[in-house]
């Protein structure tokens, strides 16, 4: 097996310590300040309000999407809404049952519990969530052999809060357990760019309304994308200009991150082009687009394919993906003509969601 080399750019699927350093220092702490995902806004306010009217903890929520939507941020906002300390984990990093038995019993009254990747669990640590999500008790089970028996301990009340990008893995009966599922969709340019105009506040990034307006464009409808990619023209500005963000300097720094005019990077163009090129349009199945661009299928599904499909560029069938007529002309090449006309998301560069 041959090792492939390590992503980088502001889609790369790791993060460095200072990214997550800084993405924390921009995070929103309460509901006023989460631009965007007004629906789900105004539900999550009914439900906090409601629960702090009867003095009770918040039912447990499940946010689904695509990555960088900010699920981590929103159950850090629910905590410091309803007053309360939040534990976070993943469901990966619960290798056993007993890991998130003892995570439960030290929970206090009215904390939130958030396991991101919850689609993640295995069986035997997702049955023991089933009667504490429920009856606030988890099982244990003390000795071994003929001697072992079985006892209930009795939980704080608590709010689960799950997030996935896969939602369709989430087994069915810990989809029912949830009082509320919540679906994030990508951000339209108007919160874009209040993210970008909040972010560049916090970091002390001089920029003007036209540069705020080039990153939130480019920034495939992502907060975390949009994120990044002003951390990345800040330093464009204060080596190649003169400090302040403009429509030409960020321009200019995004073209050099090969950050085009609908967001998509070099790894997005590769995908696009190698359906056209080597397969013909597709149908092409997920895990050979993996291999012939030397990529993980997973990273494919969960961090590029997501808005190439959103902006209409590939399209899933049974048989694999297909380009679309608009992925052949964003490459500058000609469509096939057994593929109609198609009507784009995008009306002047502006996304429309």
């Amino acid at each position: 097996m041959t090792d492939r080399p390590e992503r980088t750019g502001p889609l790369a699927p790791t993060t460095t310590d200072e990214d997550l350093g800084v993405e924390s220092s921009l995070r929103p702490r309460r509901l006023e300040q989460y631009f965007g995902q007004e629906r789900i806004k105004d539900g999550l306010r009914i439900q906090i309000e409601a629960a702090r009217k009867r003095e009770e903890p918040l039912d447990h929520l499940l946010f689904h999407g695509p990555p960088g939507l900010g699920k981590t941020t929103l159950a850090m906002i629910v905590a410091a809404e309803m007053g309360v300390s939040i534990r976070i984990t993943s469901g990966p990093a619960l290798e056993r049952a007993g890991d998130l038995a003892a995570l439960l019993t030290s929970l206090q009254p009215g904390d939130v519990l958030f396991i991101d990747e919850i689609h993640r669990l295995s069986l035997a640590v997702e049955e023991v969530l089933y009667p504490a999500m429920e009856d606030f008790s988890v099982d244990i089970i003390l000795g071994k052999g003929p001697k072992a028996r079985d006892v209930r301990l009795k939980l704080n009340r608590f709010t689960l809060v799950g997030a996935t990008t896969r939602f369709a893995m989430v087994s069915q009966p810990l989809r029912d357990r949830f009082g509320a599922a919540y679906r994030m969709d990508f951000y339209d340019d108007d919160a874009l760019s209040q993210i970008v105009t909040r972010s560049a506040g916090v970091i002390g990034c001089r920029i003007q309304e036209d540069g705020v307006h080039e990153i939130a464009r480019r920034s495939r409808g992502t907060a975390r994308v949009a994120n990044r990619l002003l951390r990345r023209v800040r330093d464009y500005a204060e080596v190649r200009a003169d400090g302040v963000v403009t429509s030409a300097v960020a321009g200019a720094a995004l073209e050099q991150l090969e950050i085009d005019e609908l967001g998509l990077d070099q790894m997005d163009r590769d995908l696009l082009r190698v359906m056209a090129e080597r397969f013909g349009g597709g149908p092409v199945g997920l895990d050979t687009l993996g291999a012939a661009v030397s990529e993980e299928s997973d990273t494919i599904m969960d961090v590029y394919e997501p808005y190439l499909l959103k902006i209409g560029f590939i399209q899933r069938t049974p048989r694999g993906r297909i380009l679309s007529r608009m992925g052949y002309e964003h490459l500058g090449m000609q469509p096939p003509a057994h593929l109609g006309p198609q009507v784009s998301l995008f009306d002047n560069g502006q996304f429309q969601d």
